[in-house]
C-alpha cells in the first residue's frame, strides 16, 4: 500500500494566494522542499482541473513530491501516480479503494474522531482531520476539535492523521506532539509574503517536534 511521505500537505485555493498565479506560488514552496500537494479547486470544470493536475504533477513529481486530486477520481486516473483525496461526504473509501487500486494513495477528510475510524476501516492511507483550530475556511465543519481529538484518533487510528484547521508553524509542533503525522495547510502557504520561508518553517516544525 502507498504511504504519505510528508508530514507537510498544502492543500490549494487558487483565491488565496494574494493574486499570484497558483502554479507559480507551488513552485516557490517546492523550491523550499518536498511537501506533498492536495488539488481542490472545486469551482473548476474537469478540463481545467484536469489541465491544471497536469502543470502542478510536472513541477512536483520531478522533486518527489506526491500530488492527490481532491474528490475526482476520474482526473486522478488519467495521471500516473497520482492519488485522490476523498472529502467525508464523498464516496465511501472502500468504494474508492475499488476505483483507484492498491498502488494509488487514498486520502479521506474527517471532521470527528469516528469518521477517521471509518476511513482506515475503509481502506484509506492517511486522514485530513479537523479543523484543530478556529478558521474561517472551516466554519462550516463545527467548533474547532482541540488537541485531545486529534490525541485520541491518534490512539485508535494506525494509519497518519493530519491535522488542519488554523494550523501555523507554531501551532504545527503542537499538533505533532498530539501524536499527528503531520499537518495540512491552505492560507499558512499560499498567502504568505514569503513563500519559501512559511514552506520551511513549517516543514522544520513538522519533522522536528520536540
Amino acid at each position: 500500500m502507498p504511504r504519505l511521505e510528508s508530514r507537510l500537505l498544502i492543500v490549494t485555493d487558487r483565491h488565496q494566494t494574494a493574486g499570484r498565479p497558483l502554479v507559480s506560488v507551488l513552485q516557490r514552496a517546492l523550491s523550499a522542499g518536498t511537501p506533498a500537494i492536495q488539488l481542490r479547486e472545486r469551482d473548476q470544470s474537469v478540463r481545467e482541473l484536469a489541465a491544471l493536475a497536469r502543470e502542478i504533477r510536472a513541477l512536483a513529481a520531478p522533486r518527489g513530491s506526491q500530488l492527490v486530486i481532491n474528490d475526482r477520481i476520474d482526473v486522478a486516473l488519467t495521471l500516473e501516480g497520482v492519488g485522490v483525496h476523498l472529502r467525508s461526504n464523498s464516496l465511501p473509501a472502500t468504494v474508492a479503494r475499488r476505483l483507484v487500486g492498491d498502488r494509488r494513495l487514498l486520502g479521506v477528510s474527517a471532521h470527528s474522531v469516528e469518521e477517521a475510524v471509518q476511513a482506515e476501516a475503509g481502506g484509506a492511507d492517511y486522514v485530513v482531520l479537523g479543523p484543530v483550530y478556529d478558521t474561517p475556511s472551516k466554519k462550516a465543519f463545527g467548533p474547532p476539535l482541540g488537541l485531545r481529538r486529534i490525541e485520541e484518533a491518534c490512539r485508535l487510528v494506525r494509519i497518519p492523521i493530519v491535522g488542519i484547521g488554523g494550523v501555523t508553524a507554531s501551532r504545527a509542533h503542537d499538533v505533532r506532539r498530539a501524536g499527528a503525522y503531520g499537518v495540512a495547510v491552505i492560507a499558512a502557504v499560499l498567502g504568505a509574503a514569503d513563500v519559501e520561508g512559511a514552506t520551511r518553517s513549517l516543514l522544520e516544525a513538522v519533522t522536528s517536534p520536540s
